[in-house]
This record gives C-alpha cells, sequence and structure tokens, in this order.
C-alpha cells in the first residue's frame, strides 16, 4: 500500500485513473469489484446517501452506476466499462458513511460483469503507472485525504 499526502492508494487494484479502483474477483470468474478510491471519497465529503443502480442493469462506459450524496456534493459513479451490474453492495445502501471509512474494503460499491473483459483491462491501470498517475491526480486538486469517523 502506497500512502501520498494522506491517500491510501493500493497497488493491487486497477484504477480508472478519476474515480475508482477495480479488483478482479477470484470466486466469481469474470467479474470485477469496484469502489471509491480514498482521493475520490475524500473529494466527496462525509457520504449521506447511495443510490446504486440495480442488478441486471447493463451500462455503457462513462454512464452512471449510481449517485452518491454528501453535504456538499451530488455525484455520479461513471461505469469505467460496458458492463452489467451483478451484485451491489447493501452494507453502504444501508450505512453509506461507510464509504468515508474503508472506501477498499467494507465499502465497495458493486460487482459488474464487463461485456469484454480485454476492453475492460484496456481502460483501466495498474501497478507504478496507476500509482504516479493518482499522485498527479491529488495533486492537481491539492487533496489531502482523510477518513471519516462517526
Amino acid at each position: 500500500m502506497v500512502e501520498y499526502r494522506g491517500c491510501e492508494l493500493p497497488e493491487d487494484v486497477w484504477y480508472d485513473l478519476d474515480y475508482l479502483w477495480v479488483r478482479p474477483d477470484t470466486e466469481a470468474e469474470g467479474t470485477f469489484t469496484v469502489g471509491l478510491t480514498d482521493p475520490a471519497q475524500t473529494m466527496a465529503g462525509r457520504v449521506v446517501s447511495v443510490l446504486l443502480r440495480k442488478p441486471g442493469t447493463h451500462r455503457r462506459a462513462g454512464k452512471h452506476l449510481g449517485v452518491l450524496e454528501s453535504g456538499k456534493w451530488v455525484g455520479g459513479v461513471p461505469a469505467p466499462f460496458d458492463a452489467t451490474i451483478v451484485e451491489v453492495n447493501p452494507r453502504i445502501e444501508a450505512d453509506p458513511g461507510l464509504v468515508n471509512v474503508a472506501p477498499y474494503t467494507d465499502a465497495w460499491l458493486m460487482r459488474l460483469r464487463p461485456d469484454d473483459v480485454s476492453d475492460a483491462y484496456s481502460r483501466l491501470t495498474y501497478g507504478s503507472e496507476a500509482i504516479a498517475a493518482l499522485k498527479a491526480w491529488v495533486d492537481k486538486y491539492n487533496l489531502q485525504c482523510m477518513r471519516c469517523t462517526d
């Protein structure tokens, strides 16, 4: 795990280099778990509402998978690639603030099944290239990451 300006940046996930991390699922072949990055949750502020599209919904890359709302922001969660929603995380629907506490673990947003796995990977970045790009993103927005607590 790399830490930069208080932001946790795991090296074992893929990134869309904007708001999302993506992890290939080992238990359900061909699906990916998706969540909000630490820098993105910091930028959003304390999340008070999460509205995600239902399982079975197909979304094209860039179209909203759902909407997050904080006291200072309402924004869509863009699909990182063309995919069908397989599962949404019931824990964040019940406790939206979990996004600000455990963005890489308990607060995953959903699981997606990409239309084309190769295309999905081609839209994502991994490893040192991803970490460098995320550090630049943090610098661009002059962020100092922090986690909300109760």
